[in-house]
């Protein structure tokens, strides 16, 4: 991943500027069994994308929180986090979205087959590492791989370093 260099002209640029730029917060969950990885196929901007399950992070919810929602209204598996993986920031270079994603470890828990997925997610299924890396045009980011290859390269943080503050009067 290259490393962008910024300026004073730059900072000073966005400190004078009149809208405040603001990254899509998002998480998504690393769901290992065995060799498998848990993920989902969607539908996106009418292509058929391949990710983890992952969505945006939603008013009065914590990240742990949101990670968990996401998972089980995209896969239907209730899941447990173990850890947070890492923190990826990212420019979508068709669109210039910018998306600032906090991807968690989790372990699969209880899968509840009856339960409607997320509108646009087509199913969930399992992809070992290999298939993933074979899959990557249909992947939906480079996020995608390389949060699967931190998981594998043992990369955690413990859950406690993220802190979720209440709003108070």
């Amino acid at each position: 991943m290259s490393q962008r260099t910024y300026s004073i002209e730059d900072t000073l640029h966005n400190a004078n500027s009149d809208a405040i730029w603001r990254p899509d917060v998002t998480v998504a969950c690393i769901v290992p069994r065995g060799e498998q990885f848990l993920l989902v196929e969607e539908h996106v901007r009418g292509e058929l994308v391949i990710n983890q399950p992952a969505g945006h992070l939603e008013p009065g919810e914590s990240l742990p929180q949101a990670a968990i929602r996401e998972t089980l209204e995209e896969t239907a598996w209730t899941v447990r986090l173990t850890g947070l993986v890492g923190i990826y920031q990212w420019t979508n270079p068709d669109n210039h979205g910018h998306f600032l994603r906090f991807t968690f470890a989790a372990e699969p828990v209880r899968h509840d087959p009856g339960r409607p997925l997320d509108e646009g997610i087509v199913r969930a299924l399992w992809m070992t590492r290999e298939e993933i890396a074979a899959a990557s045009t249909r992947l939906r980011s480079p996020m995608v791989l390389r949060g699967v290859d931190d998981f594998v390269a043992g990369k955690r943080q413990p859950l406690d370093g993220l802190v979720a503050m209440p709003a108070s009067k």
